[in-house]
């Protein structure tokens, strides 16, 4: 096992590297260096070039490559002058706030799809299974920002039940806590859409252990139903789950672009957008990063807690 996680680790930090690289690449090519902001888009030549100097952007690009990564490392991700701030700076302000939007919605999502999942499983073909997947379906096809918008229409602009927009007194984690009304919207959003995609890989998985030999054995010993589902269905349906949700979460930050920006929730999400607004490149490139080693870090950690669930995994 010890030999699997060293393994699995130095790839892990290989890949994270790769993609700092190539993020930084694409992102020269498309804006090179930030001397327009820090500067004004009418400074003149000179100034360009000594800042330049300056700053490093001068110099060959597989040089500024590796500068950015060994920065990166030491997280130190450059300064963005459009805000006034460093990077590191802004990302330490905002990332509690997207870390709770994102692991509140993941928690409710995996709650609900679990369950829905194994009885659509156990009633399969089913008016209910039936009508389950229909609106699974429609909320897996859905845009998040359609959706969003439905549930601003109905819950606050029709019902009045919840706020349209957070209010700017939820600046932190803690007033995140404390003000559950104003977070409700954003946290439904973002879980419907995780549901979905949830409870029908749940379906799938669960439908395979049910023609499993053990699951039939179970049943021939005369167990009842809830004991064969609970002991024997359970853990072995939810094995594959663990690896669609370390590749949800990398997925959650994506939703929270659209997510954050609609409802006007101060994160990472509302933060790349509007540094994509203002071609923030320093934002943009650590936004950039910080979906690669989540991605990277997802797979990583899944794979771990798989193979400390399935031996077999690990042995192979």
């Amino acid at each position: 096992m010890t030999g699997y996680i060293i393994r699995r680790c130095v790839a892990a930090v290989i890949i994270a590297i790769g993609v700092a690289a190539v993020s930084y690449a694409l992102l020269n090519f498309a804006g090179g260096s930030p001397v327009y902001a820090a500067l004004g888009t009418h400074a003149n030549p000179k100034a360009v070039a000594q800042w330049n100097r300056v700053h490093g952007f001068d110099k060959p690009l597989i040089v500024q490559i590796g500068n950015y990564v060994w920065n990166a490392v030491q997280l130190k991700f450059g300064y963005s002058y459009k805000q006034g701030q460093s990077v590191a700076a802004l990302l330490d302000e905002n990332a509690g706030r997207t870390a709770y939007l994102s692991g509140s919605a993941l928690v409710l999502a995996l709650i609900i799809a679990l369950p829905l999942g194994i009885a659509q499983a156990v009633k399969r073909n089913s008016v209910s299974d039936y009508a389950a997947t229909a609106i699974t379906f429609t909320l897996y096809s859905m845009p998040a920002f359609f959706l969003g918008l439905i549930l601003i229409q109905f819950f606050a602009l029709d019902l009045h039940i919840f706020p349209p927009l957070v209010s700017s007194n939820v600046t932190s984690v803690w007033a995140s806590f404390t003000h559950p009304a104003q977070l409700t919207l954003p946290i439904v959003t973002l879980a419907a859409l995780t549901v979905a995609g949830f409870s029908r890989y749940m379906r799938s998985s669960a439908l395979d252990a049910l023609a499993q030999d053990y699951i039939r054995l179970a049943r021939a010993k005369g167990l009842s139903e809830r004991v064969v589902l609970a002991r024997h269905l359970v853990r072995n349906a939810c094995l594959p789950m663990i690896t669609l949700v370390g590749l949800a979460i990398p997925g959650l930050l994506a939703g929270n672009i659209i997510t954050e920006t609609l409802y006007n929730y101060p994160g990472l999400g509302l933060l790349f957008y509007n540094a994509l607004q203002g071609l923030d490149y320093p934002v943009l490139l650590a936004y950039t990063l910080i979906g690669g080693v989540l991605t990277v870090t997802g797979n990583l950690v899944a794979d771990i807690a798989v193979a400390a669930a399935d031996p077999r995994i690990r042995l192979g």
